[in-house]
């Protein structure tokens, strides 16, 4: 027969709320007690009962993960960061893809929250207003691993995206470049807006034009990049540089403009933003804009179990003071490599 609570409270002669507490290092166990209940525990080789315990603490060691496409280097990197964060505490992680599908997100927010997870973190499909999202910051923990959509109340782990943009469109018109075209993916996106001022902010600094043509706006997937450049090449009008808003599209442009009998970067130069690892490959040496992943998966873990204990405080009566929001800015840095040489 299993042991149970009421064993060990039996043999510690104490009551069934002091065991659990005295498991749960609540305040109001005097250290000497909880040592005995811990110490008796053992000996009896006592296993907790999860389920039963996170109904009565109101946790379920849990936290989910949404993010918009798994198969994007990008993203596993983060969530390992995250994962391994969330192991370190105690917790399990539920991950789900939302395929870059605004009401697939929704959905996701709305199962995990059913399913009663302690804490969410998010890499939002866009930044527009959400009403399931709106919703959830009195009821649960949210952190984003980027801007969360219009709302001053989440915490959040961001790159600095116009610092990024600007550096990679500064890099490329220090090669020679003149005719410097933007390619980016999802509209209504944070991100993409902030890289497109970047852009546009490095282009106007230097005095050169900014050609709206050049600048195009697709999807999040290689075929995108591939598919824009093909067409400015096709139309016998493309730029002699390509910032692309993240090295998935900036594979595309790479694929897109070889595919068409051109080079890179004797033809067309590219710059990416992301550092993926395939972007370091011999076969490839894309330069792109760095940005600390694993570092910003493992703060997006750290403030998100930080509120989950502040809030567990509070309910106990043991804090009052409402922190607010996080906010963490990760600097990017430039990587210089063989896809953007100079053009002589």
């Amino acid at each position: 027969m299993s042991v149970t609570i009421k064993d060990i409270a039996k043999e510690a002669h104490v009551s069934y709320a002091t065991v659990s507490r005295a498991f749960n290092n609540i305040y109001g166990v005097k250290p000497e007690t909880r040592g005995k209940i811990l110490e008796i525990a053992q000996r009896l080789n006592y296993s907790p009962n999860g389920i039963a315990r996170g109904l009565v603490l109101k946790q379920t060691k849990t936290i989910g993960l949404i993010i918009p496409d798994i198969t994007n280097p990008f993203f596993p990197e983060v969530a390992r960061a995250i994962e391994e964060g969330a192991q370190e505490e105690g917790y399990s992680v539920f991950l789900c893809n939302t395929n870059w599908e605004q009401e697939r997100e929704s959905q996701y927010i709305k199962l995990l929250t059913e399913k009663r997870v302690d804490g969410l973190i998010i890499a939002s499909v866009s930044n527009a207003s959400n009403p399931a999202q709106e919703a959830l910051f009195d009821s649960i923990p949210v952190v984003y691993v980027d801007r969360p959509p219009h709302s001053p109340k989440w915490s959040y782990v961001v790159i600095d995206n116009v610092r990024g943009g600007f550096i990679a469109t500064k890099h490329l018109i220090e090669a020679g470049y003149r005719t410097i075209g933007f390619i980016g993916a999802v509209e209504q996106s944070l991100p993409i807006d902030e890289r497109l001022k970047g852009y546009r902010m490095a282009m106007e600094r230097y005095g050169l034009p900014i050609e709206e043509r050049y600048i195009k706006i697709g999807h999040f997937k290689q075929e995108s990049g591939a598919a824009f450049i093909q067409e400015m090449i096709r139309q016998g009008d493309h730029p002699r540089a390509v910032f692309a808003e993240n090295d998935v599209v900036a594979l595309g442009v790479i694929q897109g403009v070889r595919e068409m009998g051109l080079s890179v970067p004797g033809d067309v130069a590219v710059v990416g933003f992301d550092d993926i690892p395939i972007a370091s490959f011999q076969y490839i040496q894309l330069s792109t804009v760095g940005q600390p992943k694993y570092d910003r998966g493992r703060a997006a873990a750290r403030i998100l179990f930080e509120e989950i204990s502040r809030r567990s405080e509070l309910k106990s009566e043991l804090a009052t003071e409402d922190h607010g929001r996080r906010v963490v800015i990760l600097e990017p840095q430039l990587i210089v490599r063989k896809t953007s040489v100079a053009s002589g």
